[in-house]
């Protein structure tokens, strides 16, 4: 469980220069805006809300220092399951999503009263779901492509999204309720009732029914990884140099200016020199 933001560790974004991993200090508001929780933050391990969020308003956590240029992206997700909880969430589906990107702005100074949060909302889910709060800006719904992660699916142990922060399961009802099954219609007055059968014979119930097992992990397990920090976004990668010919693989062909035309020409004229004198001693012996 996370701790109270009192209990958080000071963290520094800009060590060299450069941008690293910063803390999340986040908090659940009404629809009136008004805190309805203790604040937390992202040093205080993972969170698992009680009770699905509305409202989560995030900002960085205070006693860091972060550079300017350096972004943090968060994000809150809403996903549809097949249970109540992690272990029997099944396949996922991506709701709704939603991401605000921090910066040294959002860092809270001498003056609270001037700070602002960053507001992230999804839809209320009406059935069993899950909802994420994580430190990218990835959308996990298994689509391909740059900015698509793999979906949460249990089955498989596909723990996503990365970077979680905290999270909620729940819901009271199936998300795809089961379809009544149409009646069977009653037999034709016309057809006669063939004669039944003997029944079979059965062995005992306690020898075919095996006992039933517990398929419910323990508690100790129940909580997915996560980092106690978010990191920040990475800059487009560099271009590489043009690709260079392998030194190893010798060329097919010369021919540019470069390639010994001279010398290949003056070899094959002494070649049909020598041919032609050949030629012409051959018929002068058999003349003489």
């Amino acid at each position: 469980m996370a701790t109270p933001l009192f209990g958080a560790a000071t963290a520094s974004a800009t060590p060299a220069g450069g941008c690293q991993s910063a803390t999340v200090q986040y908090r659940l508001v009404d629809s009136a805006g008004k805190p309805v929780d203790a604040d937390w933050t992202s040093q205080g391990g993972f969170h698992q809300w009680s009770a699905a969020p509305g409202t989560v308003e995030v900002r960085l956590a205070p006693g860091q220092t972060v550079g300017e240029g350096c972004t943090y992206p968060v994000s809150l997700a809403e996903y549809t399951t097949e249970g109540p909880n992690w272990y029997t969430s099944g396949l996922q589906t991506l709701v709704d999503h939603a991401t605000v990107y921090l910066t040294a702005k959002d860092l809270p100074g001498g003056d609270e009263g001037k700070q602002t949060w960053q507001k992230l909302t999804v839809k209320s889910p009406n059935c069993y779901g899950q909802i994420d709060l994580y430190g990218d800006d990835v959308i996990y719904d298994g689509g391909k492509g740059e900015g698509h992660g793999p979906a949460p699916y249990q089955p498989d142990n596909v723990v996503t999204p990365y970077h979680l922060i905290a999270a909620w399961n729940g819901g009271d009802k199936s998300c795809t309720p089961d379809q009544p099954s149409s009646p069977t219609p009653p037999p034709s007055p016309s057809t006669p009732d063939s004669p039944s059968s003997p029944p079979a014979s059965q062995p005992p119930a306690d020898e075919t029914t095996p006992p039933a097992t517990s398929t419910t992990p323990p508690p100790s397990s129940s909580t997915p990884p996560t980092t106690p920090d978010v990191p920040p976004m990475e800059s487009t990668p560099p271009t590489g140099p043009a690709p260079s010919p392998s030194e190893s693989t010798p060329p097919l062909a010369e021919t540019g200016s470069s390639a010994p035309v001279g010398a290949i020409a003056g070899g094959a004229a002494a070649v049909i020199a020598l041919g032609a004198a050949a030629l012409y001693g051959t018929r002068r012996a058999r003349r003489s």
